[in-house]
């Protein structure tokens, strides 16, 4: 199971790391020691905090570089050939469809730290 510092799971959320402090400290983000003695945040935990980030209109606000989204996996549906995963990256939820093999052999599951590039060549755009 994947664990994160209080400041990379900052990084993932889109927030500083005296914000997760904040957090943890009120008992809003559940925290446990590692083996070193640090408080750190179990990937299930963080990956459900994330989903529940998102929809907070308080919350953080994300940016993509270069259509590169930093998040964390929450949620894998497997299928016998083609999985569907779903990655929070602040208040982006982005969701692949992907081979279950490719799943596997990255290791994809709820509390993994993922990376989610975005390429279309169709854009629709529709007046507000």
């Amino acid at each position: 199971m994947h664990q994160y510092r209080l400041s990379s799971a900052a990084q993932l959320l889109g927030v500083s790391d005296d914000t997760v402090r904040r957090w943890a400290d009120a008992g809003r983000l559940p925290t446990v020691l590692d083996a070193d003695g640090r408080r750190v945040v179990e990937g299930p935990a963080l990956a459900a905090f994330a989903v529940t980030l998102a929809g907070d209109p308080s919350g953080p606000t994300g940016t993509s570089a270069r259509n590169a989204f930093e998040g964390i996996v929450t949620r894998v549906v497997r299928g016998d050939v083609v999985s569907q995963v779903e990655v929070q990256s602040g208040p982006h939820r982005l969701v692949s469809l992907m081979t279950t093999e490719s799943v596997d052999d990255l290791g994809l599951a709820p509390g993994t730290p993922a990376r989610a590039s975005v390429k279309s060549t169709h854009v629709v755009v529709e007046l507000s």
